[in-house]
């Protein structure tokens, strides 16, 4: 098969012109092309009079001796398919099902390739199914009641089911995991362009029934899933896990997969005194919303809102004078800012995007790196505690009732809690009351986050805006703990296996999955599959 790197098309073409641009690179007829599929997918926007779409195809003729790819020519390869594959060659029994805590896509992942291999894993998740899952988020969003069992944070395929289905990843990956993820979340029904645009997203909307889709594969495959069921103790011999309890059921298991997510504080609790655990650094801040409309036009210029383009996104990085760095975060094109506490009298921020993205505003954190020594304590969970103040304090200065502080850029800048709205509005709900965000964190981030805005605002016209709107607080960037691991992807207990984003292994969905496989692989390198019948 031959890769054409760097086709590059006008905003305005169709299916027909890359066989047509595929056929003269490589100097060719038309008809001499057996197939053509798309690799990769950007939008290079540089030159706002002058918008392309790059492409890396690749083609399949019908006679592999009509062409000689020329050496001189660096955007032609040859390449040759890859297929994820995973072999059985464990030699140790299992004398008990492998048990996976945690839904999200760390715990999913790695619960759909051992189903597949005939380990029959039996997944625990504290949350409810997604269609439940709905119903109480949209209660707390509508009258503030919080059940703190099931929420944006806890529940079926864990805190990116309510996000903006961001299937990216910075990771190297080699091996090809990702392109399984991308392949598993086509045939559940995502759309087929995850596979090859620069930035693949799937939409809150869509992710959910992608991942109901795939639970049931895994169950079909002799899976068992245990819904609203929290496990409460680790049981240790010879350090060595052999059982673990829940709220109503003890299991007997040699292998334990730890997929909890980055706000399972309690379980967070309970692992510190079974296995070694260190504080990690993670990233707090606020909201920040716009005009959709202004993004577009200040990506795409006099092209915004072209049916080829959709909604823009961008993504940020400065570093501060004090010496800190403050970027976006998780930005959501046409989406809205989520009520996403956890825990009572704590309020808690995070974007989401249907796969539209159609929404009126923009909005992504800007958020400041936070590390160990910030958090004034050597405690494996005192970024928990970190987290935990300034969502209380949030909390407060919404009025306690998870209502959100907001505050305008202009009077954040100026230290003055706002009075009036410009002409952005924001989307938080239950609700939200003006106040002044220097007093729900701390100092340094505050300042870090004029200085980054005002930067922001050089590379993309109207981003430090006065009335741009400011909401309070993003603290769940990633988890604020690592539970360490070897080489083995065991923990400092034999059999037990730290998995994805809250064992501070990952950072997305994608980078979660990828994990939850690796883990996976493990697994199957090690143990036999079951034998025994399913539950």
């Amino acid at each position: 098969m031959i890769r054409i790197q760097q086709v590059k098309l006008p905003l305005e073409h169709n299916e027909e012109d890359l066989w047509e641009k595929a056929a003269e690179t490589l100097k060719i007829k038309r008809d001499q092309i057996k197939s053509l599929s798309i690799f990769r997918k950007s939008i290079d926007a540089r030159k706002k009079n002058e918008i392309l779409f790059i492409y890396a195809l690749d083609i399949e003729l019908y006679n592999d001796s009509d062409i000689k790819l020329s050496k001189r020519n660096n955007n032609l390869s040859i390449v040759e398919p890859f297929n994820y594959e995973i072999n059985s060659t464990g030699e140790m029994l299992l004398k008990n099902r492998p048990v996976i805590i945690g839904s999200g896509p760390a715990g999913l992942f790695c619960a759909l390739l051992l189903a597949e291999k005939g380990y029959e894993p039996i997944i625990i998740e504290r949350g409810k199914k997604v269609k439940d899952r709905i119903k109480d988020i949209d209660k707390f969003w509508k009258d503030g009641t919080l059940n703190e069992r099931s929420n944006i944070q806890f529940g079926e395929g864990g805190a990116g089911t309510f996000s903006d289905g961001k299937l990216n990843t910075l990771i190297k990956d080699r091996s090809k995991r990702g392109k399984r993820v991308l392949e598993e979340f086509v045939e559940a029904g995502a759309p087929e362009e995850i596979l090859y645009v620069n930035k693949p997203h799937v939409g809150t909307d869509l992710l959910r029934d992608v991942l109901v889709k795939i639970r049931k594969k895994v169950i079909g495959l002799g899976g068992t899933f245990r819904f609203e069921e929290l496990v409460t103790d680790i049981c240790v011999k010879d350090n060595t896990v052999y059982r673990i309890e829940t709220e109503n059921d003890i299991i007997d298991t040699g292998v334990l997969v730890l997929a909890i997510g980055h706000s399972a504080r309690d379980t967070f609790e309970m692992l510190s005194k079974k296995l070694e655990i260190e504080p990690k650094a993670f990233a707090i801040g606020v909201r920040i919303e716009h005009h959709q409309s202004m993004i577009n036009e200040g990506q795409y210029g006099e092209m915004a809102g072209h049916p080829n383009l959709g909604s823009a996104d961008y993504k940020f990085v400065h570093k501060c004078k004090n010496g800190r760095s403050v970027y976006t975060f998780c930005m959501c094109p046409g989406g809205m800012v989520t009520g996403s506490s956890s825990e009572k009298g704590g309020v808690v921020t995070n974007g989401m995007s249907y796969y539209d993205r159609d929404l009126e505003n923009a909005n992504s954190a800007i958020v400041v790196t936070v590390n160990p020594s910030d958090f004034g304590g050597e405690d494996p969970l005192s970024g928990v505690e970190f987290q935990r103040k300034f969502e209380s304090k949030a909390f407060e200065l919404g009025g306690g009732s998870y209502h959100a502080p907001v505050q305008l850029f202009k009077d954040f800048t100026e230290k003055k809690a706002s009075k009036a709205f410009g002409e952005i509005y924001p989307t938080y709900r239950p609700g939200s009351n003006f106040a002044n965000l220097w007093e729900c964190l701390p100092d340094f981030v505050c300042e870090s986050i004029v200085e980054g805005v005002t930067a922001f605002g050089t590379w993309l016209t109207g981003f430090d805006r006065p009335d741009a709107v400011l909401t309070g607080v993003e603290t769940r960037t990633s988890s604020p703990v690592r539970i360490t691991r070897g080489e083995d992807m065991q923990s400092s207990v034999k059999g037990i296996y730290p998995c994805g984003e809250g064992s501070g292994y990952a950072g997305g969905i994608m980078s979660a999955a990828i994990d939850g496989l690796k883990v996976a692989e493990y697994i199957i390198k090690t143990y036999k599959p079951i034998k025994s019948k399913k539950e």
